[in-house]
């Protein structure tokens, strides 16, 4: 099967995708209109060049930080899930959980509400238009500390959203230790709200340790670094916690892997942990959910039962209800018919 033959049969297949930032989905035409907005003039092929010119995660996310700092007001938040709502159907994705990072904008001056009053309003339109179930994480951000991350959640119980499921952690791994973070997850738990946490992106397993021990994360994203220990490894194995794998992300951040088959995540899957593929942020990495799988067949040689399993996984390892589960699961292999 032919990479175009490959990425048409899967995109008729229904799929879900757990580990992606919103702020991200944007197209390179969406980041222009946004510059144009902010600046009042068009961004110049030097500007475009410079914006994308990081080699590490911390350069990454001063670069996202800058295209987050594009955004003039609430409303531009309507040019952010046009844009999602193109990526999700070019996908084939019919089920999306994706971070949002609230933390740069509320320092803008942007009013927490209007920015979540438009997620609602943009979410039931896809839901509508679409037929595509949209649900959102708080990123409560490790780049501004843990203080910054509790007023977070507590915006996050001021103005509840049936669109906002819960919280996770991400930032500057290195520059904020997951465990510094426990009592905004110990809380988000007990209050019954879902709770992830990325781990094991640029930081050792003792980090995914952490978000397992002190955060109680109920899904880990990146995870890549789990394969310095044999200890976490079997543990993942026997519990199942699903880890979120982004291979073109996990390839340029060079932690731990260089090349896309060198990726662990095809020994993760062999010795049986549950292992979901995404893409974490599409236009910083040039890539799609169809191209990831893309390269779970071309580079790490899944065979196609195995990418059947993969697809299943995200549904499996998603906070859908067990009666959304089995829907999706049966919809998966009613839709997989390989000639």
């Amino acid at each position: 099967m032919t990479k175009s033959e490959f990425k048409t049969f899967l995109k008729a297949v229904p799929k879900a995708e757990l580990h992606i930032h919103i702020e991200a989905v944007i197209t390179m035409a969406g980041v222009k209109k946004l510059y144009k907005n902010r600046f009042g003039k068009e961004m110049s092929k030097e500007e475009q060049d410079a914006l994308f010119a990081y080699n590490d995660l911390n350069g990454f996310i001063q670069s996202f930080l800058k295209i987050q700092d594009m955004y003039t007001s609430e409303k531009d938040f309507n040019l952010v899930f046009k844009e999602l709502e193109k990526y999700l159907v070019k996908n084939g994705i019919n089920y999306c959980e994706a971070f949002f990072a609230p933390s740069a904008f509320i320092k803008k001056g942007f009013s927490y509400k209007k920015m979540v009053d438009i997620f609602h309003k943009q979410i039931k339109r896809i839901k509508e238009k679409d037929g595509i179930t949209i649900k959102l994480l708080m990123d409560v951000s490790r780049t501004f500390g843990c203080e910054n991350a509790m007023k977070n959640y507590e915006m996050f119980k001021s103005y509840p959203c049936e669109d906002i499921i819960g919280i996770g952690l991400g930032g500057a791994e290195a520059k904020g230790p997951a465990k510094e973070f426990a009592p905004v997850f110990e809380l988000a738990l007990k209050e019954g709200y879902k709770a992830v946490a990325h781990a094991g992106e640029d930081v050792g397993p003792e980090s995914i340790w952490d978000s397992i021990n002190y955060l109680h994360a109920q899904r880990i994203g990146h995870g890549v670094t789990a394969i310095q220990d044999k200890k976490l490894m079997e543990e993942l194995v026997k519990t199942k916690l699903p880890i979120e794998i982004c291979i073109t992300s996990n390839t340029f951040t060079k932690k731990v892997v260089k090349l896309a088959r060198y990726h662990p995540v095809r020994k993760y899957f062999d010795m049986g942990m549950m292992v979901i593929i995404n893409t974490d942020d599409p236009v910083f990495f040039k890539t799609t959910l169809l191209d990831e799988f893309w390269i779970c067949v071309k580079s790490l040689k899944f065979t196609m039962d195995e990418i059947k399993q993969l697809v299943k996984n995200s549904y499996i390892a998603s906070f859908m209800t067990d009666e959304e589960k089995k829907a999706a699961l049966k919809a998966v292999d009613a839709a997989w018919k390989i000639k």
